[in-house]
């Protein structure tokens, strides 16, 4: 079969192109699984499983986007051929069928086969035939048309990001402070915080809202806070560098779906222990009896516990010295720093169980592994454990504030260890005989006591 003229005249005038890759990576179809599994919260080795794709490509996929899809989810209308399409086109082109019969067959215009088999033909030059796997490639990367970024063509605004983002830290007569040293930026998602060098460090909205009030009468000078983070996550997306992702506050190199941090509770947490099951009681202060929890934590992984009342701020301090006594680390053994589930359940139930029966009405905890063993305290302490949402610190403010108090006593960096269960008891009663604004300048012990004369 004779090449034609139109072909070569196609062939002259198209660039030069890469190859198309494995004809299964190349379809749109299973792109657009693996970030709809993506976006539904999907590791990305599973997204690659459900997407029929190896995990090696599908962890290609996600880097390359810097965890951002490229292309559209919506289904492909009907006017456009798809890949089975192109495959029926491809056999029947073989069985030696022309440009009619074959559009007779798949139910389409006899100028969009003939169309098709013009400008989606084989990549090879001097080649005429048809593959379907080619012939998607050549559709898909027709159809993108990508615009060329505004980060890019516009110098100006892409020096005034970088200046936010990465700017040196000076000092008020200007010289510049050079910070700690830092080691080459590897492209890894959550680098350590101690390795960040120091810089301006706007944030993307920031940026974004300040050049309005920077540039007010310049239309140019405008981006989209979004627009700025996939040109540091997407590769190609261009004008900015990737190891500006460090300046970020995260620190990420890759975007993580919302829905896979929203999925990253504790399996041992169930509905049936979240705060909204919370009897509302609680919430008014009204009745002594619920209790919020947390963990103070120090240098060398030493930690102390408290727990809070949440009418009359009462507080109690656990006693976790580190467990060396244990012997060496055991993969899945109790922990070793002191502050393990046993630990903390042990701790709690021995201090849970000196207060009357009417003082234990709940416990609220945040969703740290140390409350893994929350089963095993209700019963034996008798005291329902509920948890807040991730994320959500908020939810028991009066745990939070508690914990800005006894800073004062147990800065941050400190060694935890050298307190004793004596030591703690004495900084507790002193917390507890400090007048409080909101409890009309009387004591947590006064308005606990009161309580208790009452009941």
């Amino acid at each position: 079969m004779g090449i034609s003229r139109q072909q070569r005249t196609t062939w002259a005038v198209r660039g030069k192109l890469s190859s198309p890759g494995r004809p299964s990576v190349a379809r749109r179809e299973d792109r657009v699984r693996f970030w709809e599994a993506i976006a539904g919260g999907a590791r990305t080795v599973e997204a690659a499983r459900l997407a029929g794709v190896s995990e090696v490509v599908g962890t290609r996929w996600f880097r390359e986007t810097g965890g951002v899809p490229n292309i559209s989810l919506a289904l492909l209308s009907g006017r456009y051929l798809c890949f089975e399409e192109r495959e029926e086109i491809a056999l029947l082109r073989v069985q030696g069928l022309g440009v009619r019969a074959i559009a007779r067959r798949v139910g389409r215009c006899p100028s969009t086969i003939s169309r098709e088999l013009r400008r989606n033909a084989a990549t090879r030059p001097g080649a005429s035939g048809y593959r379907a796997s080619a012939a998607q490639w050549h559709a898909e990367r027709r159809a993108k048309r990508p615009r060329p970024a505004k980060l890019a063509e516009n110098a100006r605004l892409r020096e005034y990001v970088q200046e936010r983002l990465s700017g040196v830290v000076r000092r008020p007569d200007g010289t510049v402070v050079p910070g700690p040293e830092t080691g080459p930026w590897k492209g890894r998602n959550k680098p350590r915080r101690k390795d960040r060098r120091w810089g301006q460090c706007w944030s993307p909205e920031q940026i974004a809202s300040r050049l309005k009030i920077d540039f007010p009468d310049d239309e140019r000078m405008r981006i989209c806070h979004e627009a700025i983070y996939q040109a540091l996550f997407v590769q190609g997306r261009g004008a900015l560098r990737r190891e500006l992702c460090a300046c970020l506050r995260t620190g990420r190199a890759l975007r993580v779906p919302r829905a896979r941090a929203a999925g990253s509770g504790k399996n041992f947490i169930t509905e049936q222990v979240m705060i909204s099951e919370r009897p509302a009681e609680a919430e008014d202060r009204a009745v002594p009896g619920y209790w919020e929890g947390d963990l103070i934590l120090g240098a060398g992984s030493t930690a102390i516990g408290t727990l809070v009342e949440r009418s009359s701020r009462f507080t109690l301090l656990l006693h976790l010295p580190p467990r060396p006594e244990l012997g060496p680390r055991v993969h899945n053994g109790p922990a070793l720093a002191g502050h393990g589930a046993e630990a903390v359940r042990d701790a709690i139930v021995a201090a849970a169980v000196t207060l009357p029966e009417q003082l234990r009405r709940s416990l609220t905890w945040d969703q740290g592994a140390e409350m893994a063993e929350h089963a095993q305290l209700r019963v034996q302490a008798n005291l329902p454990v509920y948890f807040c949402d991730p994320h959500s610190p908020w939810q028991r403010g009066t745990g939070e504030n508690t914990n800005g108090l006894l800073r004062q006593y147990f800065p941050k960096g400190t060694d935890l260890s050298c307190y004793g269960a004596e030591d703690l008891a004495a900084v507790a009663q002193a917390l507890n005989s400090r007048p409080r604004k909101t409890l009309g300048w009387r004591t947590p012990a006064e308005a606990l006591d009161e309580y208790l004369a009452t009941a």
